[in-house]
């Protein structure tokens, strides 16, 4: 599944392939994506704050999206319609960005209103992190549509 997505993003979102996001691992707690700081990078020498939002957004869109797969749904509509970013620290190396995974009390929730109204919200939460300190936190409030 992680290919599929990997192949998605690249695909549909042709800034993921410039700024070379890539999938790293996905299991029961987490989604990590990362991307290298050498053309995300800004004036200061640091991680652009532009990359640093992309890539939280769409790493949190990514959960979205392979929950939507994992409940046998092939949604086409996932957007963001919320979100905040707190940028804790610079971020000097390559950037890491871990997706928490909700609850599976959440996905059993999202999965009923799929099933009732073909539509469900989801807030997901997914921080930057480096040598063990967070840098950004994100949270966003994402609508997937059957």
């Amino acid at each position: 599944m992680i290919k599929k997505l990997q192949d998605k993003l690249h695909l549909e979102i042709p800034l993921t392939k410039l700024m070379q996001l890539n999938i790293k691992e996905y299991n029961e707690h987490e989604l990590i994506t990362t991307a290298p700081l050498s053309i995300n990078i800004n004036d200061k020498g640091t991680a652009f704050g532009g990359s640093l939002s992309t890539i939280t957004i769409i790493s949190s869109w990514s959960m979205c999206w392979l929950i939507s797969e994992s409940l046998g749904y092939d949604s086409k509509n996932i957007v963001v319609i919320k979100n905040t970013n707190n940028y804790l620290k610079p971020v000097t190396k390559d950037i890491f960005c871990h997706t928490i995974k909700p609850t599976q009390k959440e996905i059993q929730i999202v999965k009923e209103k799929l099933e009732k109204k073909g539509s469900a919200s989801l807030t997901i939460q997914s921080k930057i992190i480096e040598d063990d300190q967070v840098c950004v936190e994100f949270e966003g409030v994402y609508v997937i549509k059957l």
